[in-house]
């Protein structure tokens, strides 16, 4: 390691200095090319042929054909089957993928094996987006879903990378700072991870054997999350204003040295007041590094480190620069964006250890500017506000007073006419996805902004051109047949994240409001004239109530029954203090010495602790009678229906002793999975079916939805209960409140104990996903249960 530090520290200005150089012959090309405008002939006679091929003249019939109106792409399932009825899917889909191996694998679109994988891969997506909306009505977003992805990774052999994956994905959504876009960089992060599987799947020789491929699949998924946490954890959050500016500093100089010597520094003393995101961010980026580090075939460890500590000094200088300054050279503002665009993505092919390929480090070296210029385009007023300097932001400030400035919307063209005609040979393919892609942007952007603002931004970048100018404003008037699926992908990410964020904030504040008047509501009275001998068993069973209990049942009751059935809160308060009543006596039960032998529950003491065996089993009985007093009260339904709910709770209570009483006599014997499915479901599952439909019989909904309940009940129930399995071998006790390793003390079978962790763990994710299929079933869109399993897996208590 130690003769790493020499080298690398040696070797680092020569590596700059001469990616500089050829950046700087790259745009002094560009430059000469916009001074004599050569791009704009060039580019009207590519416009002229592409837009034969575009512009269409419809049949004013076609005004009053309501089945063939082009939906709003926003709702991506109808845009998707219009794109299929009007006989423009495959054709969508192939400019969609072709441009993704252009930008993404650097590919050339006039070879003979580039095509043919384009075609393999435009029929899967479309027969996937086919079935999918055939049978079920999935938008294409679904299959970026917890499930989806799941579902995915079982079919490639790769759950394990997978389930990493989602949890690493978690975590860093929870500690992204909320003066950084939290949706942004989580969007970027997932799409850095899907194009290093794209660059691995790619790699891979149709012949490989499942096990190989399963093996490369699953490395991609840990080197795609490895490489893109630097988009979050190290260019956001350096732009942000999240550090300060002694902070940015100590951290850029620890990220330095580790690209110089190969290794991560230790944090060592940090004395500002983002000490604990700082210490999360070190230990997964330094893990992060590692992985990358080690994967890597020695000859291939240069060129990454090389490529790395490029790309890190070009956004270093750029991230220096001052919006206030006015006197920055077009090289100045130009060369770096080159390079970090350039550089961004040749790292992706050292970071796995790709063989050598001139052709693809040529043509990334040209492309990068490209999609640089297109994304700083439309993020220029965000820019602005914040007081970024790109080439737009700053030629839109000092325009006026420096003509020596060069227009980045020309310099645009003119990369466009270069990568056509220079790197890829007039290849006509090319230039049809290219120029599609261009016009796309600006047909956003106009979208976007309005046509008020869109023509102001014209009149600034495009007036030295007028007539190449309204020749391209007709197209963005008139072209069809110019949008992508990955912009559609992106803008149903990008809205799933942000309305996935509301309403798991909205889960969790229902939780924390309804939990509150539940347990205000929980309390035994002990009224006037109470015996006297009644008042320890009250006090007993008020103490286990008030615990801290996570009120799980009631709560899922209460959302059912107010928020998805309408009815009154104060109508089913009888039937929440039941449910609760209910489990709390199952856990008094639980815990006793003859069966569980618990010393602490929902982090006190447990009942039999504080009094003793016969005041705790006297007090799970008071409260199962309690229970059935409660649920007799409910005189605002139909007595019909209330002595169906009661009938309904007598039958799974009986079922719940009957899971318990499998439990203990299983203690010590081996259990086979489908035994311990069935004890778990009468235990666990049970009183999760119980919490949902006693509101739905309550409502009189229809028999086929509270069988869809009962279905996603019993895959919840289960996977909760391996999450508890899972938690009480690896939990944290102060977090549980609850000791952990009673499973193995008490020799109890466990999913676990059968399936050892990562088998438990994969046990959980496939009843994850059946439960989120059954949701499919029921006739509403009950988001809470959608939240409420996700949190069910996730949770830490």
């Amino acid at each position: 390691m130690h003769r790493m530090n020499v080298v690398y520290t040696d070797h680092a200005d020569t590596w700059y200095r001469l990616a500089e150089q050829k950046a700087a012959q790259y745009f002094a090309s560009l430059s000469v090319q916009v001074k004599e405008k050569t791009y704009v002939h060039t580019l009207t006679e590519d416009f002229q042929l592409w837009r034969r091929n575009h512009i269409h003249h419809h049949s004013w019939l076609s005004f009053f054909s309501r089945r063939k109106r082009k939906p709003d792409s926003k709702d991506s399932h109808r845009y998707i089957q219009w794109l299929n009825d009007t006989g423009k899917l495959d054709g969508y889909l192939n400019r969609s993928v072709s441009y993704m191996y252009m930008r993404d694998l650097g590919k050339a679109l006039d070879s003979p094996d580039t095509e043919t994988r384009i075609r393999r891969v435009v029929a899967d997506i479309r027969n996937r987006l086919i079935d999918s909306s055939a049978t079920n009505g999935e938008n294409p977003s679904e299959s970026m879903s917890l499930a989806g992805l799941y579902r995915w990774a079982q079919k490639e052999g790769v759950e394990t990378a997978m389930i990493w994956v989602i949890n690493k994905l978690s975590t860093v959504s929870s500690h992204i700072p909320k003066e950084m876009n939290a949706e942004h960089a989580q969007r970027k992060l997932i799409k850095i991870i899907i194009g290093v599987i794209l660059h691995v799947d790619d790699e891979m020789d149709d012949n490989i054997s499942p096990t190989e491929r399963a093996r490369s699949l699953d490395e991609a998924i840990r080197l795609g999350y490895s490489y893109g946490l630097t988009y979050p954890f190290i260019d956001d959050l350096l732009d942000s204003g999240v550090l300060t500016a002694q902070e940015k500093e100590q951290y850029s100089h620890m990220i330095r040295e580790a690209l110089l010597t190969g290794s991560v520094p230790a944090l060592g003393d940090w004395t500002g007041k983002n000490l604990d995101l700082i210490q999360y961010i070190h230990g997964e980026l330094r893990d992060a590094f590692e992985y990358i580090r080690d994967y890597q075939r020695p000859e291939a460890q240069n060129t990454f480190f090389e490529q790395s500590y490029v790309f890190f000094h070009a956004q270093e200088l750029d991230r220096a620069k001052d919006l206030s300054n006015p006197n920055y050279a077009n090289e100045e503002l130009f060369i770096p964006i080159i390079l970090k665009s350039s550089s961004s993505r040749l790292i992706v092919r050292s970071v796995i250890s790709a063989p050598v390929d001139e052709g693809f480090d040529h043509r990334t070296f040209y492309y990068g500017i490209y999609n640089q210029l297109a994304d700083d385009f439309a993020d220029m007023f965000d820019d602005m506000q914040d007081g970024a300097v790109t080439p737009y932001t700053y030629y839109l400030k000092y325009r006026d007073q420096r003509p020596d400035l060069i227009n980045p919307f020309e310099l645009y063209w003119t990369v466009i006419s270069h990568l056509i005609h220079n790197v890829h040979r007039s290849n006509a393919k090319t230039r049809e996805v290219i120029l599609d892609r261009a016009i796309n942007g600006l047909k956003r952007c106009k979208e976007r902004v309005g046509s008020e603002k869109y023509t102001e931004i014209m009149e600034i970048f495009a007036s030295g051109n007028p007539e190449f100018n309204r020749l391209v404003q007709q197209l963005v008037r008139k072209a069809d047949d110019v949008d992508f699926f990955d912009k559609l992908l992106r803008d149903q990410m990008v809205a799933n994240l942000k309305n996935n964020r509301k309403e798991k904030e909205d889960f969790y504040n229902t939780i924390q409001t309804v939990r509150h008047q539940i347990n205000d509501i929980l309390e035994i009275p002990k009224h006037d004239g109470i015996l006297p001998m009644k008042e320890p068993l009250i006090d007993a069973a008020n103490y286990s109530l008030v615990g801290d209990g996570k009120r799980l049942r009631p709560i899922l009751t209460w959302v059912m029954g107010v928020n998805e059935y309408g009815l009154q809160a104060s109508e089913i308060l009888p039937l929440l203090r039941s449910l609760e009543y209910m489990h709390t006596a199952s856990l008094i039960f639980d815990d006793l010495p003859s069966q569980d032998n618990a010393s602490t529950r929902r982090g006190r003491p447990t009942l039999h602790q504080v009094h003793n065996v016969a005041t705790a089993e006297l007090t799970g009985l008071f409260l199962i009678q309690r229970a059935i007093k409660e649920q007799s009260s409910l005189e605002h339904f139909n007595p019909k229906t209330v002595l169906s709910l009661i009938h309904y709770s007598a039958e799974k209570t009986e079922e719940m002793c009957m899971g318990q009483a499998m439990d203990l006599q299983s203690k010590g014997e081996a259990l086979t999975l489908e035994q311990l499915n069935m004890i778990c479901f009468h235990k666990t599952g049970i009183a999760f079916e119980a919490s949902l439909v006693m509101p739905a019989i309550l409502a009189e909904v229809q028999a086929t939805e509270i069988a869809a309940l009962k279905k996603f009940a019993y895959h919840a129930g289960i996977a909760f209960q391996i999450k508890d399995d899972l938690l009480d071998r690896e939990g944290d006790l102060l977090i549980l409140g609850k000791p952990t390793g009673k499973d193995v003390e008490n020799n109890n079978s466990t999913f676990v104990s059968i399936l050892g962790l990562e088998g438990a763990r994969k046990e959980m994710w496939e009843h994850y996903c059946l439960a989120m299929e059954a949701l499919k079933e029921i006739p509403r869109n009950i988001v809470f249960l959608k939240h409420l399993l996700n949190y069910l897996v996730n949770r830490d208590r």
